[in-house]
């Protein structure tokens, strides 16, 4: 069996220090492919590649639709679509904004947990407002491990708050304390795969190919329709 090889990173206001921090701290061997949805405005995250190649040892660019992931690189979702993971590829969605954001994280969290969240490893950093707690809960119940930054530690505490709330994550900790987390998650062996539940896979189709969907079932808690939207 091998190792929990995926690393879903989500984040949005104080997003580009938390991650340019992350990145630092990564190791150049690192066994895991890492994903990264942060929901700014594309003028100050054009450049994320470049920021966060030069901060650290892994090679970063923006993720292009049906390419083969690969570990110890960054791929980060392209301004105007949701990242999805399908199989050994990536893919770049189409569908409807969720949290008034596209790309969102919780469709990559989604997508992992549907496609492979016994390998994944799902992250909630700095943020405004609650995407990626729904997520989560979707990693959680696909044999995902979570995590959450320390709200106490967070630029911008709501999003990992909200998280930490409705996700009940794994394990919650400071900045600078991630990176040795979770290479040490990333060594861990894959746990032993579990059935998304239908509304979880409807979802991840939808936010793949656009189209409307009711919530229900997602985080087991309310119903939100989400309709495509430009």
């Amino acid at each position: 069996m091998g190792n929990r090889d995926i690393l879903a990173i989500g984040t949005s206001a104080g997003g580009v220090e938390a991650l340019t921090s992350l990145a630092s701290g990564f190791q150049a061997n690192l066994p895991a492919s890492v994903l990264v949805t942060i929901h700014l405005p594309s003028r100050f995250t054009s450049s994320l590649d470049d920021i966060l190649s030069q901060a650290g040892p892994l090679s970063a660019a923006f993720a292009t639709n049906g390419e083969v992931f690969r570990k110890a690189r960054i791929y980060i979702a392209p301004p105007g679509r949701h990242l999805l993971v399908d199989g050994d590829r990536l893919s770049l969605g189409i569908g409807p904004r969720e949290n008034n954001a596209r790309p969102a994280i919780d469709p990559m969290l989604r997508s992992a947990a549907v496609c492979c969240g016994y390998r994944t490893v799902g992250v909630v950093l700095t943020g405004a407002l609650s995407d990626g707690a729904s997520g989560l809960s979707a990693l959680t119940l696909c044999g995902g491990i979570t995590v959450v930054q320390d709200p106490n530690d967070a630029a911008f505490p709501e999003m990992p708050l909200t998280a930490l709330n409705r996700a009940s994550p794994d394990h919650v900790v400071h900045l600078d304390q991630m990176p040795a987390l979770l290479d040490r998650l990333v060594h861990q062996p894959a746990g032993e795969p579990v059935a998304a539940s239908a509304a979880a896979r409807k979802a991840v189709e939808i936010a793949r190919s656009g189209g409307a969907i009711m919530d229900r079932g997602l985080s087991g808690r309310r119903s939100v329709l989400y309709r495509r939207r430009g």
